[in-house]
């Protein structure tokens, strides 16, 4: 018997979601469109947030110095001899905070992106003090036609977390962004991230009730990653004690809990983050890919005969 979302899958999957919404595979490229950060321009801070490391996640063909245009093109060619299934594209904004200029460099930017044949939508990477009412608006324009959704570093729902990983903005910052976002009809998406100093087990599990009040389409997880020359990475050289970092069955028995709790309409489009290894400073997961991840947690499930949201109305009910 289908799931609520649809599909004989134990979670509301981002492939699945897709394909619902368009037919077939799409493919995300992404693209450094050379924005930067309030957190690192001096205008909050000059530090950055504490895990910070861009890029660990930037794939080679990623380069400000190019055209939009040719990072699409560049992508599509490495993604087509990866994915050769993938038959449209959404133009991933990753790098920084992507909605941190003038509307008038974000209309160049993402009309240039739409413009690309290949092109179904766009993905926007951003902050949630980066976003007002008047860029909001354009991209709701740019929504009636295309694919749109803002994705936003939302990190933890625990404002003496995003104090201590010098985030720059509180969880009201994000709620409002969402609310805003969600109200004009354009798609939102949130990250967190799990392990962050300071929080319980049981912390991340709670939160996930403010997560299902939000009106999010997707949502993405990652275990906290600890990397080379960032200030987190000297945090944990000078007190270890202060973090922890699970096995990967352990992640998975702690992801699964919150899994279970979580609102079945939201997408889940990851639930760990992978980079190379010579990034990491410590407590590497090694060469585990996310495919291997993905197949782990999809038997945990099956095992346990646990699914998205199978105690969200029990959960929902024991946090009112």
């Amino acid at each position: 018997m289908p799931y609520p979302w649809g599909d004989e899958r134990r979670f509301n999957s981002y492939a699945a979601y897709f394909k619902r919404t368009f037919g077939s595979r799409m493919q995300k490229v992404t693209i450094n469109a050379g924005f930067g950060c309030p957190n690192r321009d001096g205008t909050l801070s000059t530090g950055g947030c504490t895990f910070c490391r861009n890029d660990a996640f930037t794939p080679s063909y990623c380069d400000s110095t190019k055209s939009i245009t040719q990072q699409i093109e560049e992508g599509i060619e490495f993604h087509r001899r990866r994915y050769r299934t993938a038959q449209r594209y959404l133009a991933y904004f990753q790098s920084y905070s992507n909605t941190y200029a003038p509307l008038e460099r974000l209309r160049r930017c993402y009309d240039e992106a739409l413009a690309h044949p290949e092109v179904a939508g766009i993905v926007v990477g951003t902050r949630p003090d980066c976003v007002d009412e008047q860029k909001l608006d354009y991209f709701a324009c740019l929504a009636r036609d295309k694919y749109v959704i803002l994705e936003y570093g939302v990190e933890s729902c625990y404002d003496s977390t995003l104090e201590r990983i010098n985030r720059g903005h509180n969880f009201a910052a994000a709620e409002r962004a969402i609310h805003l976002t969600a109200e004009r009809g354009i798609h939102c998406g949130a990250h967190f991230i799990l392990g962050l100093p300071g929080e319980s087990e049981q912390m991340m599990i709670d939160q996930v009730a403010k997560i299902n009040s939000l009106p999010l389409t997707t949502i993405k997880f990652h275990q906290l990653q600890l990397f080379k020359h960032t200030q987190m990475a000297a945090e944990y050289d000078a007190h270890p004690d202060m973090f922890h970092f699970w096995t990967v069955e352990e992640y998975i028995a702690l992801f699964a809990q919150i899994l279970r709790r979580l609102r079945p309409d939201i997408v889940v489009e990851r639930f760990a983050g992978e980079a190379p290894p010579r990034y990491h400073h410590t407590t590497s997961w090694g060469l585990v890919r996310n495919e291997t991840l993905l197949m782990m947690l999809d038997q945990y499930l099956a095992e346990k005969d646990f699914h998205q949201g199978d105690i969200f109305n029990i959960f929902a009910a024991e946090k009112q």
